[in-house]
């Protein structure tokens, strides 16, 4: 590893312009609700980018955009908060992908629109033209959005750079397991990890039983989310399970973004495995604790502070 202030993290995937309608009152289909209309980013990658960054890891985001407003305002949006997107992909006349969402006086989502068609514009060609910034980076962070692009660049630039998998869903991982010999580390959570493994993780036992399969595709670090229960983490010498024990929540929404950023960022900085799993669910605490998917104030001393309030749990094996 780099060690210079230039070594960075490079997170590959989609950015999402989210626009939230609330109503106010009784939800009426076929008709106007009074209530109100929130914007903000999204996209797994993108806040996986963004968390790490607000941080201080040197981060680069490489997305597809259109040429809109939507788009613009995502790239202003990055540029504020010193994530690195000059090797994004624009593309004249596209909408920048879209998520609509109304939701009724309960909360409940009763309709949304997904528009993510400029994705397709990412090519072979486009990948190899950013071959320089992937060989360039440290770790390279994807999701399992698009299996076909992931596929080749795993392949193409396999021991270029180390690739970190969050699987996003349980769906999606069904798509790349095939590919989980070419990751340095995944991070699923328990029903990711159950399709991806083949197998149910009711116990502490298979949970471990996960572990070592993962270590025998090869791959070097693992984090499984337990949910309430804690990070299970397996590395080739180091096994355990970190748990905070009380935890306040007030919106789940984003907590495995925060948690991959952390580790992103104790890379970048040569963490022991057992501090980058206090790190990085120390970031997902305070995650849950605000209701934007992103805390607005996420920084390093903050997350300093939460570690030392933070009583863990510790189980080693």
């Amino acid at each position: 590893m780099k060690n210079n202030h230039d070594a960075y993290n490079l997170v590959f995937g989609i950015s999402i312009y989210d626009i939230f309608g609330f109503t106010a009152h009784n939800y009426r289909s076929h008709d106007s609700n009074p209530g109100r209309v929130k914007v903000s980013f999204g996209g797994v990658c993108r806040n996986i980018a963004e968390n790490m960054a607000r941080m201080g890891a040197n981060t680069k985001f490489i997305s597809v955009l259109g040429n809109d407003e939507k788009g613009k305002s995502i790239l202003k949006h990055s540029e504020s908060i010193n994530v690195d997107m000059s090797d994004s992909l624009i593309i004249e006349g596209a909408s920048t992908p879209t998520y609509v969402a109304i939701l009724d006086e309960k909360g409940e989502m009763v309709s949304a629109i997904v528009d993510i068609d400029v994705e397709h514009h990412v090519t072979e060609e486009f990948i190899d033209s950013k071959s320089d910034v992937i060989e360039g980076s440290e770790y390279m962070f994807f999701g399992a959005d698009n299996p076909k692009i992931l596929e080749y660049i795993v392949k193409k630039y396999n021991k270029k750079t180390k690739f970190v998998l969050d699987p996003v869903s349980a769906a999606k991982a069904a798509n790349i397991k095939d590919l989980l010999p070419y990751f340095h580390t995944v991070k699923p959570n328990r029903h990711e990890a159950e399709v991806l493994c083949g197998f149910k993780l009711e116990t502490v036992e298979d949970v471990r039983r996960a572990g070592k399969y993962f270590l025998s595709l090869g791959i070097q670090n693992i984090f499984i989310s337990l949910d309430a229960d804690g990070v299970y983490y397996c590395t080739p010498v180091e096994e355990g399970i970190v748990k905070p024990n009380k935890v306040d929540v007030i919106n789940v929404t984003g907590a495995g973004d925060s948690f991959i950023a952390g580790v992103g960022y104790s890379y970048l900085n040569q963490l022991s495995i057992l501090d980058t799993v206090k790190l990085a669910q120390a970031m997902s605490i305070i995650t849950i604790s605000h209701e934007e998917t992103i805390h607005p104030e996420m920084e390093l001393n903050r997350v300093k502070q939460k570690i030392n309030e933070i009583e863990w749990s510790i189980t080693t094996f």
